[in-house]
C-alpha cells in the first residue's frame, strides 16, 4: 500500500473512533474508556511510523516540507502527552471528556494540515514506487510500535 494512503487510512480509523466517542453520551464511561484505549493504541502506532519512517523520507524527497515536518513533530509531542494522561485517567474523572475533546481537536487540525497542505507535495516528490516502498516499511513497523505513547521519539523532545 502507498505510504500516504496508509496514513490516510489511519486518519479515517481514528476519526471513526472520535465519532463513536462523541456519540457515546454522558452516561457511558465504560464505552468511552474502551474507545479511548483504542484511540491511544492507534495514535501511538501512527505517530511512531510517521516519525520513524515517513517524516524522514518526506524530508529527504521534498526538502521544502521541512517546516511542515517540524511542526507535525511538535503537534505529536502534545498529542502523545495527552494520550499518556488519558491512559491513566479514569473515565469517570470530570476531566476525561474535556481531555478527549482537546485531543480530538488537536488531531483533527493535524490531519487536515497533513492531508491538504503537504501530502500532495510529498506525493509529487516521492513518486509511486517510493511511496509503495515506504508503505510496506510502515506496515511492517506497525508491529514494532510501542504501546506507551511516551516511547515515541517526539514525546521526549
Amino acid at each position: 500500500m502507498d505510504g500516504i494512503v496508509l496514513l490516510k487510512e489511519d486518519h479515517k480509523t481514528v476519526e471513526k473512533l472520535f465519532k463513536r466517542f462523541e456519540k457515546a453520551g454522558d452516561n457511558a464511561p465504560a464505552e468511552k474508556r474502551k474507545i479511548a484505549d483504542q484511540v491511544i493504541e492507534e495514535l501511538t502506532t501512527h505517530t511512531w511510523i510517521e516519525e520513524k519512517i515517513f517524516y524522514p523520507a518526506a524530508r529527504e524527497a521534498a526538502p521544502d516540507t521541512k517546516d511542515h515536518v517540524l511542526e507535525s513533530v511538535e503537534e505529536h509531542h502534545v498529542v502523545l502527552w495527552m494520550l499518556s494522561e488519558l491512559k491513566s485517567l479514569d473515565a469517570s474523572d470530570e476531566r476525561f471528556d474535556a481531555k478527549m475533546t482537546v485531543l480530538m481537536e488537536n488531531v483533527r487540525h493535524h490531519v487536515e494540515e497533513e492531508e491538504k497542505d503537504w501530502f500532495p507535495d510529498v506525493r509529487k516528490a516521492m513518486g509511486r514506487n517510493r511511496l509503495l516502498e515506504i508503505g510496506e516499511q510502515m506496515e511492517a513497523a506497525k508491529k514494532k510500535a510501542p504501546g506507551d505513547p511516551l516511547a515515541v521519539p517526539s514525546a521526549s523532545s
